[in-house]
């Protein structure tokens, strides 16, 4: 794919994913996700998709903030900032209600008009960390 081509994926799953509308459309069949912090990898569109709604509306109330995107031939890479309040299980922390802010990167693979690999250098520790913190800090209820 010529670097036009990525861009051009890119920028449609970005908007996509950023309007809320079916973003998973831009995914290969057998796309794969890895969490390059712990190796884990989800794959298959549809898991995939999950996982993104999951961190971005399940477990969080997430509004990520795109920085930058690279596009080359065939391959692309975004900077941006996940900003959110935890309102669900992540990570083994239960809601906290504490808001996070954590800058992060995503590399991608972009081959035949689709994404099929992503690559999240998202730093899930320290996410946790902070989770872990604000759930250590709330009051105990009296009872």
């Amino acid at each position: 794919m010529t670097e036009n081509d990525t861009r051009t994926v890119m920028e449609g799953y970005l908007g996509a994913l950023f309007d809320g509308t079916d973003f998973g459309r831009f995914f290969a069949p057998d796309v794969v996700w890895t969490t390059m912090e712990t190796g884990e990898q989800v794959r298959g569109q549809q898991a995939v998709k999950d996982l993104i709604v999951g961190m971005h509306s399940q477990a969080f109330d997430a509004h990520p903030e795109l920085v930058g995107l690279v596009c080359g031939e065939g391959t692309a890479l975004l900077e941006a900032v996940f900003d959110g309040t935890h309102i669900a299980e992540f990570a083994g922390v239960p809601a906290t209600g504490a808001h996070v802010r954590v800058p992060y990167a995503m590399g991608y693979d972009v081959v035949g008009g689709v994404i099929t690999a992503l690559r999240a250098y998202l730093p899930v520790t320290t996410m946790r960390a902070q989770l872990a913190e604000a759930a250590a800090a709330k009051p105990v209820p009296a009872g």
